[in-house]
């Protein structure tokens, strides 16, 4: 007679943290969306002071979204931009700038054996190994490590010209697939491969060209291009 196996605790432990880590992002995902169909007012005299409260609440909550992974929080952005125009434009862009630095930051300082951890918890050996030989590394004998263990002939052309890399999935369409914005940047400080001072240079330039369309052409470029409804 064969007994069927039962989950140990260390992969029930790994199968919760995975459901709360869902739960969170589909409650972000829920919030953005109800959010961003919310988002709907008239500027008169006599409502001055609540659209700057509901202005400043939106940018605020639009750089918190945007730092979660796969939580399409450039909507918000997008939407602001739709309704205010060119004068909201850099706003964004500092809101943005903001998310994706609350992300990295996070990536900073969770430590890396939480995630050697979490990988012997989903009986991820390789993975695990693999972290606890680099843990102890500098940056750059880490790098090294990652671009002679990298299997594909590509890899360690991403490894070596990361901020670049780093620009283009920033900017790339369907980004979301990949965690978007506020996953890459996550990663990016997890890896400890990134320096903040370039970090924030790299981000600064990457995110520049879609406040800048909109103060030269205006949001009525990006309604042209489908991104959002023409107001």
């Amino acid at each position: 007679m064969s007994v069927r196996p039962t989950a140990t605790p260390s992969r029930w432990r790994a199968l919760v943290k995975i459901l709360l880590v869902v739960a969170v992002l589909i409650a972000a995902n829920l919030i953005a969306r109800d959010y961003i169909m919310s988002l709907e007012f008239e500027i008169r005299p006599s409502n001055e002071d609540a659209v700057h409260r509901t202005i400043m609440m939106s940018a605020a909550l639009y750089a918190l979204l945007l730092a979660i992974p796969f939580v399409p929080g450039v909507e918000i952005g997008l939407a602001l931009i739709a309704m205010l125009g060119p004068p909201i434009a850099f706003l964004v862009y500092l809101c943005t700038l903001a998310g994706l630095i609350i992300a990295y930051v996070v990536g900073r300082l969770i430590p890396l054996r939480v995630l050697i951890h979490l990988a012997h918890d989903c009986h991820l050996e390789r993975t695990r190994a693999l972290l606890e030989q680099i843990a102890p590394m500098g940056k750059q004998e880490k790098l090294e490590f990652l671009i002679a263990k990298a299997p594909e002939r590509f890899v360690p052309y991403l490894l070596r010209y990361r901020y670049v890399a780093l620009a283009v999935a920033l900017n790339i369409p369907g980004n979301y697939l990949i965690g978007g914005g506020g996953g890459i940047a996550l990663f990016a400080g997890i890896s400890r491969l990134f320096a903040a001072p370039a970090f924030l240079l790299t981000i600064g330039l990457a995110v520049a060209p879609v406040p800048l369309a909109v103060l030269f052409f205006g949001p009525e470029l990006f309604a042209d291009w489908g991104l959002i409804e023409p107001r």
